[in-house]
């Protein structure tokens, strides 16, 4: 009977997961001690409008849930008009020494969570492993997943890739006469997993087909509201700097607090419930060569407290986001934690203000039958390599499109896909710079210059500027456009861009 009742149990638990859209994977349902009706209440549907496997990292996140730990951030005595949000994910793990063995846990990592997104591709069904292709008959038609080891060019112009995955390696000839997959082909980029479908040949697969991790683009509407409120995005204030534009800072701090504009803008301002400080938000000291003759704060924790002054302005009813980037006092590697305290002390201080980590994701605007809109806060420094490196990026506007990059990372469900396209943490748990979630806006800074758009049911939002031109941006070719900052109705998904700056 005990038996039996387990089986029943276990039965409920899979119909909750297939009704929300996922497969399980085998090997957790013997490690499941939770009861139907705790995972029917935790568990949030997958609206990628694909069948998703769901793995152990997806099961721990789930579990987590089961902590008797509240991440909505607790209301302060008589700040009740802020809006409810959640820390969706932060990252706060103290470093550890990192031996050879941890590199290879975390691209193992990063292989398995991005295969189980890539397997769930209608024409990805059962890929084979590299060493069962090996040993297949020349001219079978295969499909497999791995990593992008090395890419080269023949000199009839063909594109060669080196796969691999846990079981070996093997080549992917991408003939140049398939113009569009010859295309997509230059998009790919080392160390990214992507999926591919051929025929083998000699240790050789002649690709017909190429799979990007990818978000899903068709059958999805964009989220909205019943409500009307607003969420602000700004980046790279720059404090500390010569070039920090500050009476055009307090312009915008004036409107959002309902002080000027047009009646309309004025409407809106009051109905601005979030601002998200996307990164650099002090210049720092050490940054760039000779930044000191641009400086006037040269002290860090006085560009902070001027910083905090600034945002201590902002009406007590909007509920600030503030995540680091690579200006900010701060280790440059990736996930670069929430701010240090004894530095920015100041921040801390400021009680209608959530630090987070970069990259963060935090959800908005939830309330009774709605579950509210994800949004992921990524600074960009990872984006001057793709730029750099990827044709149709840096052809396509380079620096002037932000949005461009992010479509780009979208689609590798990864911010830095290339060892080397920014510092990282290596984590032994998870690979923390993947996408695993889809989110309802991608917000970043870093470039300068505003950008927005829309990949599938995302809003991609390349943050502006509060400094004019340095010497340094001179040199590395950006064109900043300060004083920009995007106003989103979260209950239309218009977006409004409003200028501060000439």
């Amino acid at each position: 009977g005990c038996t039996n009742k387990m089986a029943e149990s276990v039965k409920g638990i899979i119909k909750i997961f297939l009704d929300r859209g996922y497969l399980i994977d085998p090997d957790l349902i013997g490690g499941i001690d939770l009861d139907s009706e705790f995972i029917d209440k935790n568990l949030e549907s997958n609206d990628s409008g694909e069948l998703l496997m769901f793995n152990k990292t997806m099961m721990n996140k789930l579990l987590e849930k089961n902590i008797s730990i509240d991440l909505e951030k607790p209301l302060m005595e008589n700040e009740t008009d802020l809006r409810p949000f959640k820390v969706i994910k932060s990252f706060d793990k103290k470093p550890r020494k990192v031996q050879v063995q941890d590199f290879v846990t975390h691209y193992v990592n990063r292989y398995n969570s991005l295969r189980t997104i890539l397997q769930n591709r209608n024409a990805l069904i059962a890929p084979l492993s590299i060493s069962r292709i090996l040993t297949k008959r020349e001219r079978d038609n295969v499909s497999t997943i791995g990593l992008v080891y090395e890419k080269r060019y023949t000199k009839n112009n063909n594109l060669i890739l080196k796969l691999e995955d846990n079981t070996g390696t093997i080549n992917v000839l991408i003939n140049s006469n398939k113009q569009e997959l010859f295309e997509k082909g230059k998009n790919i980029v080392l160390d990214e997993a992507i999926g591919v479908k051929g025929s083998n040949g000699e240790k050789i697969i002649f690709a017909d087909e190429i799979f990007f991790p990818d978000v899903t683009l068709s059958g999805t509407e964009m989220k909205k509201s019943e409500k009307e409120e607003y969420a602000a995005f700004i980046s790279d204030l720059h404090v500390g700097s010569k070039m920090f534009l500050e009476s055009q800072f307090l312009d915008f701090i004036k409107w959002i607090n309902g002080e000027t504009g047009s009646s309309e803008q004025k409407e809106i301002s009051k109905s601005v419930k979030y601002l998200f400080v996307i990164g650099d938000i002090v210049d720092g000291i050490g940054i760039y060569p000779n930044q000191e003759g641009e400086l006037n704060i040269f002290d860090l924790e006085e560009q902070y407290k001027m910083c905090a002054d600034l945002l201590g302005m902002i009406r007590k009813d909007v509920q600030i986001f503030i995540c680091p980037g690579n200006h900010d006092a701060i280790r440059l590697a990736e996930p670069q934690p929430i701010f240090d305290k004894n530095m920015a002390e100041s921040l801390y201080n400021l009680k209608n203000a959530t630090l987070v980590s970069n990259p963060s994701m935090i959800n908005i605007g939830s309330y009774e039958g709605f579950s509210g809109f994800d949004v992921l806060l990524y600074h960009g420094y990872s984006f001057d390599y793709y730029i750099d490196q990827i044709e149709s990026i840096r052809f396509g506007g380079g620096y002037d499109r932000g949005d461009l990059v992010m479509k780009f990372l979208l689609q590798k469900r990864h911010l830095a896909p290339s060892h080397g396209s920014t510092p990282i943490i290596i984590d032994t748990d998870e690979d923390n710079l993947i996408i695993d979630k889809v989110p309802d806006f991608f917000a970043s800074g870093h470039i300068h210059k505003t950008s927005i758009s829309n990949y599938g049911k995302t809003t991609m939002i390349s943050g502006s500027c509060w400094q004019s031109r340095t010497t340094f941006q001179d040199k590395v070719g950006h064109h900043p456009e300060p004083g920009r900052v995007p106003i989103i109705n979260l209950k239309t998904r218009d977006i409004k861009l409003m200028k501060f700056c000439d």
